[in-house]
């Protein structure tokens, strides 16, 4: 079992917010493609999905990037989480290098 906790103030002047971007991409070079362009923000906790803490300037960005990937028989959900946060997982851990998150 691994926990880390993540806190983002709802303050307006905090830079950075957690996303989790879970996606369902049916073709094959899109969903690789995908991928590719969220390892570019984050780590990959799962085969299709993705967790980030990114500064708040480039979230516009993310939305924009992932949009480019998706049509209509696909699905992506990106969530924006703000305030504090706790994550429990069981099985495979994955090693997390970003400085802003904490393993306990």
């Amino acid at each position: 079992m691994e926990d880390y906790f993540f806190e983002i103030e709802e303050n307006v002047n905090q830079d950075k917010v957690f996303v989790l971007i879970i996606y369902d991409i049916v073709d094959n070079k899109r969903r690789v493609k995908l991928a590719k362009c969220l390892q570019g923000y984050g780590f990959r906790i799962q085969k299709s999905a993705f967790e980030a803490m990114i500064p708040k300037r480039k979230y516009s960005q993310l939305l924009l990037d992932v949009q480019r990937y998706v049509t209509g028989e696909d699905s992506v959900k990106v969530y924006k989480i703000i305030g504090r946060g706790q994550v429990t997982s069981f099985g495979k851990t994955t090693d997390i290098e970003d400085d802003d998150i904490i393993l306990i």
